[in-house]
């Protein structure tokens, strides 16, 4: 099975460099169905293979996009991405800017919505080439690979040691975040690109429990909000098996569903345990993020209060492809504990004088039903209040008087160079003139991006892609649900290809062929351009074959239909 596998990967990169529109495809399909049966070791050596072609111009735009949902795929397999998830971001920060080059170029030629990015025709390119002359081929083709880009890099960013490299890196995160910012109002993929490289902003903080005057320096990974946060902290400093600190530790069920476990439907409730608090006496909100938890020297401060009320939650992780985890490192000695003290806002009533016109807003709780007993058991009370609806949470969110309290910092609006047209190294690695050469004429049609069928993975049930006609939800967290979506999971290992269905991104399940509007502009009719290879096989017709992972065509054509 390793030299099959061997050979059909031979396949795909000879194919992948040679432009081939009839080698591609089913050596696309040979991979994904092989790379299932082989061990971990065999696809990281194919990862490193294919990460000359993800960061170099050794092929077309059109099939590195491909290959980088490819190698996405890999890696939901349960492999280590290795250089590749390193080399995908880097990619997506070059076409990304050259996407936005487009959308501003757009917007200011007639403005509304841009095309998506599956459906772009002759027209949006001449369209812009009003406003970007001989740099509108190299944006427009920009714009139509930007998804397959976006779903690759989610995927590589849901691996601890990608988000590291961000972290290591502070100039491709703030330009990965700009780019994420700017796209994410029309392409939904790119609201979780954002969370995930919020997540790598913060990976440790200082913790002080005002009762006990103790301090804590704790280390974490894969926390999407304060509400996971909270949780693992109670778990790891709780009680005599956590650092000891007084309470009733949290129940193991919520603890495993914040860390790398499903939601147990018998302990989804969670009750809080403390009032986290900033130095300055700010309240730091469940909804938050740890990178929003303010600093002194650089350090993320965090204080634990005493509750002004029972605060309660659902169990589970905001983005379940995500493992999450966090430790203590330290405990401060008494003499660092008292100095670091003495840089901390005094404590406020738990319940503020309402006469006093100087303190934290304080949200009204709300009466809900009550909780599982097997929660209530654990806890020691029995409260009366239901857990918090994230999308909607009653008991630590600002009310409508202090609408930005959990507000987020205000991301860069731009990239630094980046104006009417593509700045810095060319973001496609093509000629002036654009896709219109020879061997991007024939690199990919605009086939259908299928969504994954399970079929070529045995261990799951036939999917049925959704019909063409119908629009797919926006990529939305439902954080009030005590169980996430299982499909909104990106896929853990063993699910090769879910990162790149899930949340239900729209246009990811839209035609690229048979769908797309018909072009207005007439296509070149030279060698290589727009027509497909002898022999090659319709768009529209059957291949017999398994679909491919999300994100890669179906079709043999292999280039833009316009051209």
């Amino acid at each position: 099975m390793v030299d099959e596998f061997r050979a059909a990967f031979q396949e795909l990169i000879d194919a992948s460099v040679a432009t081939d529109p009839q080698q591609f495809p089913p050596a696309v399909h040979k991979v994904y169905l092989l790379a299932s049966q082989i061990p971990a070791s065999e696809r990281e050596l194919a990862l490193e293979a294919l990460t000359p072609l993800l960061s170099g111009d050794h092929a077309a735009p059109g099939i590195i996009a491909d290959l980088s949902v490819v190698a996405g795929a890999l890696v939901e397999m349960g492999t280590d991405p290795g250089p590749a998830g390193i080399e995908t971001l880097h990619r997506l920060r070059t076409m990304g800017k050259g996407a936005i080059v487009f959308v501003r170029a757009w917007e200011r030629t007639g403005g509304g919505p841009p095309p998506d990015p599956d459906a772009v025709t002759a027209d949006a390119e001449a369209r812009v080439a009003a406003e970007l002359g001989p740099d509108a081929p190299a944006a427009t083709m920009c714009w139509w690979t930007i998804r397959r880009h976006g779903l690759a890099a989610r995927t590589m960013l849901g691996e601890p040691g990608v988000r590291a490299h961000t972290r290591r890196d502070p100039s491709l995160h703030a330009e990965l975040v700009a780019i994420a910012n700017q796209l994410s109002d029309q392409l939904t993929e790119f609201d979780e690109v954002r969370a995930l490289l919020r997540m790598a902003e913060a990976s440790s903080a200082l913790v002080m429990d005002r009762t006990s005057g103790r301090a804590f320096r704790v280390l974490f990974d894969g926390i999407s909000d304060n509400f996971q946060l909270h949780t693992l902290l109670a778990d790891a400093l709780i009680g005599p098996h956590g650092q000891g600190l007084p309470g009733d530790p949290p129940d193991p069920r919520w603890t495993a569903s914040f860390r790398d476990g499903p939601v147990d439907p018998a302990a989804q409730t969670v009750w809080g345990w403390w009032n986290l608090v900033a130095h300055d006496g700010a309240w730091v909100w469940n909804e938050g993020v740890p990178a929003e938890i303010p600093t002194i020297d650089g350090e993320h401060v965090l204080v634990l209060d005493e509750q002004p009320y029972p605060r309660s939650w659902n169990a589970g992780r905001r983005l379940p492809h995500v493992r999450g985890w966090l430790q203590v490192d330290s405990e401060l000695d008494t003499e660092e504990a008292a100095l670091w003290w003495n840089r901390v806002a005094p404590a406020e009533p738990a319940i503020p004088d309402p006469d006093a016109q100087d303190h934290t807003p304080l949200p009204e709780p709300v009466v809900l039903h009550t909780p599982a007993a097997e929660a209530q058991r654990v806890r020691g009370f029995v409260p009366r209040i239901e857990p918090e609806d994230r999308d909607q949470p009653t008991g630590d969110t600002p009310d409508r008087h202090s609408p930005d309290a959990a507000l987020p910092p205000a991301a860069p609006e731009g990239i630094p160079g980046l104006t009417g047209t593509v700045a810095g190294d060319d973001p496609t690695g093509l000629p002036a003139t654009g896709h219109g050469s020879g061997s991007e004429g024939t690199l990919r049609s605009t086939g259908p991006a299928d969504a994954l069928p399970d079929e070529s993975a045995p261990q799951s049930a036939p999917w049925e892609p959704p019909p063409a006609d119908q629009e797919l939800p926006p990529a939305t967290e439902q954080r009030g649900s005590g169980a996430p979506d299982p499909s909104s999971r990106q896929g853990g290992h063993g699910t090769p290809a879910t990162t790149h269905t899930s949340t239900g991104s729209a246009g990811e399940g839209t035609a690229r062929s048979s769908e797309e509007p018909a072009p207005t502009a007439p296509a070149p009719t030279g060698p290589g351009e727009g027509t497909p290879a002898p022999g090659a096989p319709s768009t529209s017709t059957p291949t017999g074959l398994p679909r491919m992972p999300r994100g890669v065509s179906q079709s043999s054509g292999w280039g833009p239909a316009w051209r």
